[in-house]
């Protein structure tokens, strides 16, 4: 009894000596959470970024549009310094103004679908009959030579859609958050978290990930450039692939082009829901004769191959050249309207600097917003940041400004709200966190994690020693129905969530903002070499990703 009571008291004050050091304001904590819970503007700022400007995707008028409502407001709110920032080449955009497709026989259906992004238009309404044509890697391409041309092509092999047994939206559980805060098994794979991918069955907690050939982004570049070759050189009409996942009307797909003016485009691609394109190669496969109608109306725009970062800020005071930045990428695919991937993170970032500027507090730092472009190309808009504000993680040679950042802080999970922190390996800002985390315990943040959390914007600081930090966030249905598919739209994203991320945010930046020491860092990296298109993101060599 006596050894169980000691451990007891051991696990209840450890955790408080720690913190014990670190100073919390909960006087500032009220104010905060009633400001985020009472009169937020959270949503109002997804309506604008999503049914108005939606999608965004990078180089497009939405995207641009949507910037631009993100500088009028945050100008309106009393911000200070806000502007599109710079950065390049991107490459061309691309855009697409209306999508049909329809099975004409052996029977009429609609088909449910949309253009893969960089691919062209139809040049109007074509008809013809479709083959099935899956090319997966190399030794396809022979096999269907000289059998394609005038036939629209279904380059993906058909796949089942097994029948649901668990719900498609999901919590973490208490033994989920029980396994983030396990350190990896000394000697495995990096720190590097997964969700499960629909097509892995139903939603589960995220798993740990190692190296894999699917993650061979260069070759996966080239091979995808050689087949949309082969396929102009075969004169396809059109090709058609059933997409990453999904099932039901969810349609998961990206892109089947380049943004690289360089690059020719592809014949026109499309993605349909797979229980359609299951239905065309079974009649297909009876012999039946099978006609599809598509019509793509796309445009490229080559006027600029730059693109802008959104940046916003609350100037400091008396350390007002120090700063703590928060931010998400303002970017989005183009099926949906980009709702949870990720105009959420980007309307609680604004959220929270209005909060704070509202409060009028007094910061001893400058609070910045940083709102990213290319994220989905690969951390392609954060990434120039840092070089050009930091350091060439090239050669490590750091600017000013990479002594006078204190933190950054991400949101880029969907819509979840927030459950801890990822403390990408920085066990030094354990107790830091710890206290800044205690009085949110009712809002059911309470987890650290010292693993590292894959594929978004926080990975360009911390690449190069600056304390770079994503939020734990419930997965909901972000895997399962929404991330990179027609149904990341403004129904799929919870208020109540996003007020919470607001308020949790908004007091971790205030506290940086006024602590008296910066945040502790990791060592400085070593230099690292010049990473090629696409390799910033987590992608899997099937037909409409990156």
């Amino acid at each position: 009894m006596q050894r169980s009571l000691i451990c007891l008291l051991v696990t209840l004050v450890v955790p408080l000596l720690l913190s014990a050091e670190e100073p919390v304001d909960l006087s500032i904590i009220h104010r905060v959470r009633t400001e985020a819970l009472q009169s937020s503007k959270v949503m109002e700022h997804m309506f604008y970024l999503t049914d108005v400007h939606g999608p965004r995707l990078t180089g497009s008028s939405g995207y641009r549009r949507a910037a631009e409502w993100v500088i009028k407001q945050a100008t309106d709110y009393g911000l200070a310094n806000a502007h599109l920032e710079k950065w390049g080449p991107f490459g061309r955009g691309w855009e697409y103004t209306r999508f049909s497709a329809h099975l004409l026989e052996p029977g009429y259906t609609p088909l449910i679908g949309f253009p893969l992004a960089w691919s062209p238009g139809t040049n109007g309404p074509i008809t013809g009959e479709p083959v099935l044509a899956v090319i997966r890697g190399p030794e396809d391409l022979e096999k269907h030579k000289g059998k394609l041309k005038g036939r629209i092509a279904l380059i993906d092999q058909p796949r089942e859609t097994p029948l649901l047994s668990n719900p498609l939206s999901r919590r973490h559980n208490e033994a989920d958050l029980a396994g983030l805060e396990q350190a990896p098994e000394p000697g495995a794979a990096p720190f590097f978290m997964r969700q499960s991918r629909p097509s892995e069955g139903q939603p589960g907690p995220p798993v740990m990930a190692g190296p894999s050939p699917a993650r061979n982004f260069e070759g996966m570049r080239r091979f995808r450039s050689r087949r949309s070759e082969f396929l102009r050189q075969e004169g396809v009409l059109a090709a058609i692939t059933a997409g990453t996942a999904g099932d039901g009307g969810t349609v998961f797909a990206s892109s089947g082009g380049s943004q690289d003016p360089k690059t020719a485009p592809p014949p026109p691609m499309i993605v349909i829901t797979p229980e359609h394109y299951s239905r065309i190669t079974r009649l297909l496969d009876k012999k039946i004769p099978v006609k599809i109608e598509l019509e793509v109306q796309a445009r490229f725009t080559e006027e600029s191959l730059d693109s802008w970062n959104v940046v916003a800020e609350i100037p400091g005071g008396r350390k007002k050249d120090e700063i703590v930045m928060i931010g998400a990428h303002l970017d989005s695919w183009h099926g949906g309207t980009g709702a949870t991937d990720n105009a959420a993170g980007s309307a609680v970032a604004l959220e929270v600097l209005r909060i704070l500027k509202s409060l009028n507090l007094t910061m001893d730092r400058t609070v910045r917003m940083g709102l990213w472009s290319g994220e989905e190309q690969g951390l392609l808009g954060s990434r120039a940041y840092v070089k050009e504000h930091f350091v060439d993680p090239t050669k490590m040679e750091l600017k000013p400004e990479h002594h006078k950042l204190s933190a950054y802080y991400n949101l880029d999970n969907g819509t979840g709200k927030i459950r801890g922190v990822y403390l990408q390996g920085n066990d030094m800002v354990r107790p830091i966190f710890t206290a800044w985390l205690a009085p949110f315990k009712d809002m059911a943040a309470t987890t650290l994690s010292i693993r590292n959390t894959s594929g978004t914007d926080h990975l360009s600081f911390d690449a190069v020693g600056l304390p770079g930090f994503q939020f734990i966030q419930d997965p909901i249905e972000y895997s399962t129905r929404t991330h990179h598919s027609n149904m990341d739209v403004y129904d799929h994203i919870s208020k109540g969530d996003l007020m919470q991320a607001s308020a949790i945010m908004a007091s971790f930046v205030y506290h940086t903002a006024v602590r008296p020491e910066m945040m502790p860092r990791k060592p400085l990296p070593k230099p690292q070499p010049e990473r090629r298109f696409g390799e910033g993101r987590e992608a899997t060599p099937t037909s409409g990703t990156n």
